[in-house]
């Protein structure tokens, strides 16, 4: 697999890092996950959006602009001759132990591409409630960080993420999101979304299916919910940027429609025509 570090082109095999690095050392990082469809990159901008968020708040640098990652991007996927699954990981770089630095200067800047897991459009899975709690972010917003234990805490309960999602509940007991994605629910022809201020990721395509429902007409909740509120939904499906939109077709004891949603139908159809009105857009 070939890689891009720091500028230039690395095989995966040669990639090093050092131990002093603070994303190593303290967890002082974070990355976005995206993919390409016909060499497009859809919601590029609200992942890079979203990530200099993080690293402004944390004072790291980025020294690259956006028209540097989709170059490599477009060159990795070259490479290997199809569409990617892509990482792309900035942490805060060398420094001595402790932590004395007031900025981060000099990042260490990877993006990693993967081939894109084969999927079935429609392929359900089997939520599953987490014992593990939902831990608070950091700050006022959760940023997509390194410090993941939470999330792998939660994975650790499942015996795959291929075919379950978990679903984390917060602290206070309302629901908050699975352990790689947001969650979306419909009853009564309105579709339900935990809050932002549940302590959940503001994810890129948690945005977007919001935006498809509004413009289809829908109702768009947003709130504090119990896990009672989402048994008793119509349908359940969860979303990233990966994998898409992925129906639910059982919480614990409780069978939902799965993909044979109307309403889950309806947002992924949506969806799609949504990323070919990019490709379009951008030839």
């Amino acid at each position: 697999m070939l890689c891009w570090m720091n500028g230039e082109f690395v095989k995966a095999k040669d990639l090093r890092i050092s131990p002093f690095d603070h994303g190593f050392l303290y967890g002082v990082g974070f990355f976005e996950t995206f993919r390409t469809y016909d060499e497009h990159l859809f919601l590029f901008q609200a992942h890079m959006d979203r990530l200099k968020t993080a690293l402004s708040e944390y004072r790291i640098a980025m020294p690259y602009e956006n028209e540097d990652i989709i170059d490599a991007v477009r060159k990795l996927n070259d490479s290997a001759g199809t569409d990617g699954y892509f990482r792309l990981n900035v942490s805060a770089g060398v420094h001595d132990i402790g932590l004395a630095p007031s900025s981060y200067e000099t990042p260490t800047v990877i993006l990693f591409r993967k081939e894109l897991p084969v999927t079935n459009a429609g392929a359900e899975k089997e939520g599953i409630w987490l014992d593990t709690t939902r831990n608070d972010p950091e700050s006022a917003l959760r940023h997509k960080s390194h410090n993941f234990l939470n999330n792998v805490r939660g994975r650790l309960e499942l015996p795959s993420l291929k075919e379950h999602e978990g679903l984390f509940l917060n602290k206070e007991g309302f629901v908050a999101e699975g352990v790689t994605s947001n969650v979306f629910w419909i009853k009564d022809g309105e579709l339900f979304t935990p809050a932002i201020e549940t302590g959940i990721l503001p994810g890129t395509t948690r945005a977007i299916v919001m935006e498809i429902a509004e413009m289809d007409g829908m109702t768009v909740n947003e709130g504090f919910y119990t896990q009672k509120v989402v048994e008793a939904a119509d349908e359940l499906f969860v979303t990233n940027a990966i994998q898409e939109i992925v129906p639910i077709g059982s919480i614990g004891e409780i069978s939902l429609p799965g993909a044979t949603g109307v309403y889950y139908q309806k947002l992924h159809n949506f969806y799609r025509k949504a990323i070919e009105v990019m490709k379009e857009g951008t030839n």
